[in-house]
């Protein structure tokens, strides 16, 4: 059970299973657009939390056997897409940027994210991804706030 969690149901046997992840947390982001707990503060960082707890767990079951940070762990990238789009409004363009903004970061792994990859473990594994997140979310909000005007 925890390889399929920690591959998000194997797409992290998928080449290119981090973006994949990434682009498949947005589409159910998506479709459950305006419906649910995703949209409000309180149940979306709970939903969040959640899923934070059960990605290091899972992450943290499989490196014995995969790896330290295992590419097949897909986890992360969605969880860490998840905390991108933690309370901005669930649009297509906003997803598009959201998407990109933490592709970048994730990828790039500038402003201390590289760091986050020495912690031990599955704490390792998401934090980076989490990081990336929150500097995704803060472009993308700030990006947000100044188109307002």
């Amino acid at each position: 059970m925890f390889k399929a969690i920690a591959s998000v149901l194997g797409v992290g046997h998928l080449k290119g299973g981090g973006t994949v992840a990434a682009a498949a947390c947005c589409l159910g982001l998506y479709l459950a657009r305006g419906r649910g707990p995703t949209t409000r503060p309180g149940p979306a960082g709970l939903l969040t939390a959640g899923l934070l707890a059960l990605g290091t767990w899972a992450a943290q079951r499989v490196e014995p056997a995969w790896g330290k940070d295992s590419a097949r762990v897909v986890i992360d990238e969605a969880a860490g897409m998840w905390v991108a789009m933690l309370c901005v409004p669930v649009t297509g363009p906003n997803l598009l940027a959201g998407l990109a903004l933490f592709r970048f970061f994730d990828i790039a792994k500038p402003l201390g994210i590289r760091k986050m990859e020495d912690l031990p473990g599955g704490v390792g594994v998401m934090l980076d991804d989490v990081l990336a997140g929150v500097y995704s979310n803060a472009l993308l909000r700030a990006g947000l706030k100044l188109s307002s005007r």
